[in-house]
């Protein structure tokens, strides 16, 4: 089965940009709009509008509430989403493509602000 968001809930899910090291996708949905199970790898969240989630894995559900402009890491994983708020979730999401540990430069190991 297709786990890629972009087959299990292409009404939700559109890339935006996408090379050789990442992929940006560009998520919108409603109140009480619930996605399929799918797979994110390593990713960077951006939220671009205010909004409340459930988000299940692998059993154990959390409610999670953003505000625009929050950023946050995902670890790889396989989730289902719920918008269980009153108002629209608008999101980007960078999905990187190359493993844990890959990339390496001229500014050292990975820096967080």
């Amino acid at each position: 089965m297709d786990r890629d968001p972009t087959a299990t809930n292409p009404e939700f899910y559109h890339v935006v940009f996408e090379n050789d090291r990442v992929r940006v996708l560009e998520y919108r949905d409603a109140p009480g709009d619930r996605t399929d199970p799918h797979h994110h790898p390593d990713s960077v969240l951006c939220a671009l509008s205010d909004f409340t989630r459930r988000i299940s894995v692998d059993g154990h559900a959390v409610e999670l509430g953003l505000s625009a402009g929050e950023v946050r890491w995902l670890p790889a994983q396989v989730h289902t989403g719920e918008n269980i708020g009153e108002t629209p979730t608008y999101v980007l999401l960078v999905e990187l493509k190359e493993p844990a540990g890959a990339l390496t430069g001229a500014l050292g190991p990975e820096r967080q602000r």
